[in-house]
């Protein structure tokens, strides 16, 4: 069992910055691909980005690429959402994921692909 604790959230303005983290707990991290989803009121788990667990292949929605960063620290068994340029429609909760990986390069994009979620972490975006 692995779980997952993020961290990071609150109300920021437009063009402002967080940095969401999520800790892991269980299983090795090394061997689990990390991702982080988010959930706007009223709308569908969106993709946001995702790393390897190697960290050598990261992946983002079209919507934040330039200005969020994913990145993970595996001996403090941590992923990080780095987000800059803030702004109003990126506020929602947001979730931090993980499975099991058997290759070095895979990561998804499909929250079904993942087994394990966090209790997500509010960001508010205000205008």
């Amino acid at each position: 069992q692995v779980q997952l604790v993020e961290a990071g959230g609150g109300l920021v303005q437009t063009g402002g910055s967080l940095r969401l983290s999520c800790a892991a707990s269980g299983r090795t991290f090394s061997l689990y691909a990390m991702a982080w989803f988010r959930q706007a009121p009223g709308k569908e788990r969106e993709f946001v980005a995702a790393i390897t667990r190697n960290s050598a292949g990261t992946d983002y929605a079209d919507s934040v690429k330039g200005r969020f960063t994913i990145s993970r620290d595996n001996g403090k068994s941590t992923v990080y959402l780095q987000m800059n340029s803030l702004k109003p429609e990126d506020t929602a909760v947001y979730y931090c994921a993980s499975v099991r990986t058997y290759s070095s390069d895979s990561y998804y994009h499909a929250p079904g692909d993942y087994d394990y979620w966090g209790q997500g972490t509010q960001v508010t975006v205000a205008s």
